[in-house]
């Protein structure tokens, strides 16, 4: 074949396939350039529904994912604000054991009662801060700690080691293991 055929040959390709292209893109197909083929319609309405199935899931996501934001920043809001109702409620009925005490007339007759009522509204108290996770922290007679300490002043003896807490004008509580108050305390020096 001449080179004249060969030309005439290809020109003949390129036209039946550009005839074929416009006969895909007349019938709905698209055209793969890169492929060299034809895409046929549904698959492309198969693709863009697929792709609008996947963009609504997201919208879906996204939206429930905000809904969760808000609620938790809500949960979280509600148990700042209520979260020490049961503790409130438990304090509540040693105030009125207090109320029901100060509103009885003392006698000297009745001091010992009135005595004994108050060292068991006392009692009332610490269960109720132990069973909300308050504990005291003994410290008369231990080593200083200044984690759980706070010293006021310092005092010599020779009864007690240097750095010992001899006095407790305050003491120390925990709640569960975080120290929510320190002990205001008098530790042991050396004589001079």
């Amino acid at each position: 074949m001449s080179e004249n055929g060969k030309t005439n040959s290809k020109n003949s390709d390129q036209a039946q396939n550009q005839s074929s292209e416009q006969g895909s893109q007349r019938s709905g197909d698209a055209y793969n350039e890169d492929m060299g083929q034809a895409i046929p319609a549904d698959a492309i309405a198969d693709a863009k529904n697929e792709a609008d199935k996947f963009k609504n899931e997201f919208l879906y996501l996204r939206a429930e994912f905000e809904n969760f934001k808000k609620q938790t920043i809500k949960e979280r809001s509600d148990l700042r604000k209520y979260g020490s109702e049961r503790l409130v409620a438990d304090l509540l009925g040693v105030l009125d054991i207090f109320e029901t005490a100060l509103s009885t007339e003392v006698t000297p007759d009745s001091f010992a009662n009135f005595r004994k009522g108050i060292d068991m509204t006392a009692s009332e108290l610490r269960s109720v801060l132990q069973r909300h996770g308050v504990t005291e922290v003994p410290s008369k007679g231990q080593p200083f700690d200044p984690a759980i300490h706070e010293a006021l002043s310092s005092e010599e003896t020779a009864d007690q080691a240097p750095g010992t807490i001899t006095q407790v004008f305050k003491k120390p509580y925990k709640l569960h293991d975080r120290v929510v108050r320190p002990g205001q305390v008098i530790v042991a020096k050396a004589k001079s």
